[in-house]
């Protein structure tokens, strides 16, 4: 049984960050799956690495 304590979700926000740093649709995509945000994500990421990532940590940090 999986429990939800504060430290349990940092520590995946901290993961996911990290990956959206490295990899800013990874990010995105286990924040919210395969949704209009990952897509945006996507395109950003291709027109230019640094919107991708600050799309992708505003999306992980906005929740």
């Amino acid at each position: 049984m999986t429990t939800h304590t504060p430290s349990n979700e940092g520590t995946k926000d901290i993961i996911r960050i990290l990956l959206a740093i490295l990899l800013p649709p990874l990010g995105v995509f286990l924040q919210v799956g395969l949704g209009v945000h990952f897509w945006i994500n996507l395109i950003l990421t291709l027109l230019g690495y640094i919107p991708g990532i600050i799309h992708a940590v505003w999306i992980i940090l906005r929740r």
